[in-house]
């Protein structure tokens, strides 16, 4: 059949950073053993990250979003169980509140000593996590084709997930720092539009020929290809501090693939926009989150985030009944309600200074708080 639905499993990567429980500032040496502590019972469902105060998890492929929650809750529960035993917590935040960039060090391992050396300044300021979602689509020609269509969405997903308002100890004025510093990088932002599978192939062989690069891993796009697994890959959200936050993006984001499936299903696509035109909605949900709205291209205004998202609900309602989610994605409301990770961090900040706390306590109190939030109900 032409239109065989694809298999739509969905896997979950996410990245923290370790903090010392005594200071709350970031560790710079980790116990030589702890990565080891964690592989021995999430096998190898955890691994080194480019900075020594970063570990990253992975779940399993996944038939359903609820077996990727009840997975990422394990794995953040044993990532934080075996943290303690050294005095030490993960956060899920994209940047930390106060962290110096200049003290950390790179992991020591042949992928990030080629990294750091090639990166240089850009890559030491790299103190920043994410939330990657993986989306089993066989095909490849549909992994290029949904990829050039789903952009469109990135920001109203972004939105959603910030969780980087602080850098160095300062309040940097946007909700998602994180994108400044990952913008730094190249092969970074939108993922060029292609027309054929082989079209993208074509392009990514020009730069292996020419040694710039190994692979597809470094093209560090919105969203991409995976060049491990045969999944798109969404990387432009960050790492979301409550669980059910995380999850609810990505359920979004699966469900977002199948309604453009169900267009292709009908000879129908979503329309591709310039990237002038969906960077300016990228930037918004950097600066502003789901405070100030983004452009409707088709209205030609900014519309209020609550209107775009309860649009997409519907947009997406019968791939989230086909797909037993309809109460993650309706989390959405919630976290618009209450806000995202940024605007709790900087509300307990704000309470705090404006009750005399002074600044770098205040600032401590939020790791506090990240520190209970990323473990909170699991």
């Amino acid at each position: 059949m032409p239109y065989r639905e694809p298999a739509f499993t969905i896997g979950i990567e996410e990245e923290y950073l370790l903090v010392e429980r005594a200071s709350r500032d970031l560790v710079h040496d980790p116990p030589s053993g702890l990565l080891d502590e964690c592989q021995a019972v999430l096998q190898g469902q955890v691994t080194a990250e480019f900075l020594r105060s970063q570990i990253e998890v992975g779940t399993r492929v996944c038939g359903s979003v609820a077996d990727a929650r009840a997975d990422l809750a394990r794995l953040r529960k044993t990532v934080a169980e075996v943290t303690a035993r050294h005095g030490l917590a993960p956060i899920a935040a994209s940047t930390h509140p106060f962290a110096s960039w200049h003290l950390q060090k790179h992991t020591d391992k042949e992928r990030y000593n080629i990294l750091a050396q090639d990166l240089q300044a850009p890559g030491r300021r790299l103190v920043i996590c994410g939330m990657h979602v993986h989306i089993g689509i066989d095909d490849p020609q549909l992994r290029v084709d949904f990829m050039g269509q789903v952009a469109y969405f990135l920001p109203h997903l972004l939105a959603l997930s910030t969780s980087s308002p602080f850098w160095g100890g300062e309040d940097t004025g946007l909700k998602s720092y994180r994108m400044a510093v990952f913008n730094e990088l190249p092969r970074t932002g939108l993922p060029e539009l292609f027309e054929s599978w082989g079209e993208y192939e074509r392009h990514l062989q020009a730069l292996i020929a020419a040694g710039v690069i190994e692979d597809g891993s470094k093209l560090w796009w919105d969203v991409r290809p995976s060049a491990r697994f045969p999944t798109l890959e969404m990387r432009i959200t960050d790492v979301c501090t409550t669980l059910d936050d995380g999850i609810a993006v990505a359920a979004l984001f699966r469900c977002i693939l199948r309604m453009l499936w169900r267009l292709r299903r009908s000879n129908q696509r979503w329309r591709r926009y310039a990237h002038m035109l969906v960077n300016e909605n990228r930037w918004r949900a950097q600066r502003y989150g789901v405070d100030a709205g983004l452009v409707d291209f088709g209205k030609g205004e900014i519309v209020p985030y609550a209107d775009l998202l309860e649009e997409i609900l519907a947009l997406i309602r019968e791939d989230a009944e086909a797909f037993g989610c309809e109460r993650e994605v309706a989390h959405a409301r919630r976290i618009l309600a209450r806000g995202t990770s940024a605007h709790r961090q900087l509300s307990r900040f704000r309470e705090a200074v404006e009750a005399g706390v002074e600044p770098g306590a205040a600032l401590q109190g939020v790791v506090d708080w990240l520190i209970e939030e990323t473990v909170r109900g699991l």
